[in-house]
C-alpha cells in the first residue's frame, strides 16, 4: 500500500469485512486517544500546576461544555452517514451537496449557539452548585465556580474550530479516509500539548490558559480537514454552489443527526443533573471523578472507535445494497471490540492505581479514584456490545433506536438510581449519602444500554432505514 492510496477515501463494500472495519478502526482508535489527550494533558497541567480544587474546576464545566457540543455530533453523524451512503451508492452530485450544506449548516449554528448560551453559563454554574472553594490556597477571591465560567467561556468564543473538526472530520471518515483525520489530529495534539505548558506553566493563564491551548488547537486540526476536502474532487464537487442551502439535503441532514444529538443532549443532561449530586460531595470527590472521566475517556476509545468504523462500515454497504456484508461486520466488529475491552479493563484492575497517579501527587485522591473506577470496569464489556450494534443501526439509517435506549438508561435508569442510591444511604456520618452512587447508576445504565441494544438489533428494524438519492 502506497502513501497515496493510505490517504485516500476506501471502499468498504470489497473484502474481507473484519479487514476492512480493523483497518479503519486502528487509525481511528489512535485518533480518538490523541484526542483523549486533550483534556487528559488539560487535567494533568491543571494538577499538577495549579491543584486539586483547579482540577475540579475543569471537571465541573465538562457537563455543561459537552452539552455545548451535542448540536455538532448530530449534524456530524448525520453527515457522516449522508457521506458513507452516498459514496457506497457512488452519487457524486448528492455527496456534492450533502458535504456543502453540512458546512453551511455548521457555521450557521456556531453564530447562534454564542449567542444564545453565553448569558446562561454562569447562572447555570450557579444553580448546579458549583464548589466555591478558591482554586489556590489563599486566594479566595477565585473560585472553582469562576474558573469554571472563564473555562466555558473562552470554549465557547472557540467553538466553530471544534465544531468544524467534529463535521469535516467525520465527512472525511464516511468516505473511508480515517487515516488523514487522525494526521491532522496528532497535528492538533502536539500543538494542544505545547501550549498547555507555555500557558500555564510559563504564562501562568490557569484553567484559562488551558482553554485557550485547546481550541487554538482545534482550529487547526479543523482547517487542514477542510484543505484535504478542498483537494478530494476526484469523488466529489465542492464551490459555492453546493454550500447554498437545499432543502433536501437539509431535512436528511436533520433526520440523520438530530437523533443523534438528542441522543448526546440526552446523556449531557444527565451528567449536568448527576453533577449537581456530584458536587455535593464536596471538591475531592469532584477531582477524583475528573480523574476518573480521563480514564474512562481511554478505556472507551476502543469501543467509540469500532462504533464509529461499523457506522462507515453500514453505511457504504447499505448504499451499495449488500446487507449480507453488513450482517457479517456486525458480527466480526463487536468481537474484535469485545476483545479490545475485555484487554483494557484487565489494565485498568492491574496498573489503576498508577495511573490515577498521573493526575495527582494526593495520595487519598489516588485512592479514592482507583476505588470508584473499580465499579465500572466491567462496564466497558458492556458497553462494546452497545457501540458497535449502535454503530450499525446508525450506518444503516437507523438513529431513532439509539436514541429512544439512551433516554432510557440515561432518564430512566441512570438519574433517578443515582438519587435513589444517595437516598437511601444518608446517615450522620454520610450527610449525602454514598459517593459511590454515581458510579453504581452508571455501571447499571451501560448494562443495561447492552441488553436493550442487542434486542433492538436482533429485530431488524434497522434495514429499512437507508436513505434514497435526491
Amino acid at each position: 500500500m502506497n502513501i497515496k492510496t493510505l490517504f485516500a477515501p476506501a471502499d468498504m463494500t470489497q473484502g474481507a469485512p473484519w479487514k476492512s472495519i480493523l483497518l479503519f478502526t486502528v487509525p481511528m482508535l489512535i485518533g480518538n486517544i490523541a484526542q483523549q489527550l486533550y483534556s487528559t494533558v488539560d487535567s494533568i497541567v491543571v494538577g499538577k500546576y495549579i491543584g486539586d480544587n483547579a482540577l475540579s474546576a475543569v471537571g465541573s464545566s465538562l457537563p455543561i461544555l459537552n452539552m455545548l457540543l451535542v448540536l455538532f455530533i448530530g449534524i456530524s453523524s448525520g453527515a457522516t452517514i449522508m457521506a458513507s451512503q452516498y459514496f457506497g451508492s457512488k452519487s457524486r452530485n448528492d455527496l456534492s451537496y450533502s458535504i456543502g450544506n453540512s458546512i453551511t449548516v455548521t457555521l450557521i449554528s456556531c453564530v447562534a449557539l454564542i449567542a444564545i448560551a453565553a448569558p446562561f453559563i454562569r447562572p447555570l454554574l450557579t444553580a448546579l452548585n458549583t464548589p466555591t472553594d478558591p482554586v489556590v490556597q489563599g486566594a479566595a477571591d477565585y473560585t472553582v465556580l469562576d474558573a469554571c465560567a472563564d473555562y466555558l467561556m473562552i470554549c465557547l468564543v472557540g467553538i466553530a474550530g471544534m465544531a468544524f473538526y467534529n463535521i469535516l472530520s467525520g465527512i472525511i471518515r464516511g468516505l473511508g479516509d480515517s487515516v488523514s483525520a487522525l494526521v491532522y489530529l496528532l497535528v492538533a495534539t502536539v500543538v494542544n500539548i505545547i501550549l498547555d505548558i507555555v500557558f500555564v506553566a510559563v504564562f501562568s493563564l490557569g484553567v484559562a490558559g488551558v482553554a485557550w491551548a485547546t481550541i487554538i488547537a482545534q482550529f487547526i486540526a479543523s482547517f487542514l480537514c477542510l484543505l484535504k476536502i478542498i483537494r478530494m474532487r476526484e469523488h466529489f464537487d465542492f464551490g459555492i454552489k453546493y454550500l447554498k442551502p437545499v432543502g433536501s439535503y437539509i431535512k436528511t441532514l436533520i433526520r440523520l443527526g438530530l437523533p443523534s444529538g438528542i441522543t448526546q443532549a440526552i446523556f449531557s443532561s444527565a451528567m449536568i443533573i448527576v453533577q449537581s449530586l456530584t458536587n455535593q460531595f464536596g471538591a475531592q470527590f469532584v477531582a477524583a471523578n475528573v480523574v476518573i472521566m480521563r480514564v474512562d475517556g481511554f478505556a472507551m476509545m476502543p469501543n467509540f472507535s469500532f462504533g464509529t468504523a461499523l457506522t462507515t462500515f453500514a453505511g457504504q454497504n447499505v448504499g451499495a445494497g449488500r446487507y449480507d456484508r453488513v450482517l457479517k461486520g456486525a458480527k466480526q466488529g463487536t468481537f474484535m471490540a469485545l476483545g479490545f475491552s475485555v484487554v483494557l479493563t484487565a489494565a485498568i484492575i492491574i496498573f489503576g492505581r498508577f495511573i490515577m497517579g498521573i493526575f495527582t501527587d494526593t495520595e487519598s485522591l489516588v485512592e479514592m479514584s482507583y476505588d470508584l473506577m473499580l465499579i465500572l470496569a466491567f462496564g466497558y464489556i458492556a458497553m462494546a456490545i452497545t457501540q458497535s450494534l449502535s454503530g450499525i443501526m446508525r450506518g444503516a439509517g437507523d438513529t431513532i433506536t439509539p436514541m429512544w435506549i439512551s433516554f432510557a438508561t440515561s432518564v430512566v435508569i441512570r438519574v433517578p438510581l443515582a438519587y435513589i442510591i444517595s437516598y437511601l444511604t444518608i446517615s450522620k456520618e454520610l450527610p449525602h449519602g454514598i459517593p459511590q452512587c454515581i458510579q453504581i447508576s452508571l455501571l447499571a445504565a451501560w448494562v443495561s444500554g447492552a441488553i436493550l441494544t442487542v434486542i433492538f438489533y436482533a429485530r431488524g428494524k434497522w434495514k429499512t432505514k437507508a436513505i434514497k438519492s435526491n
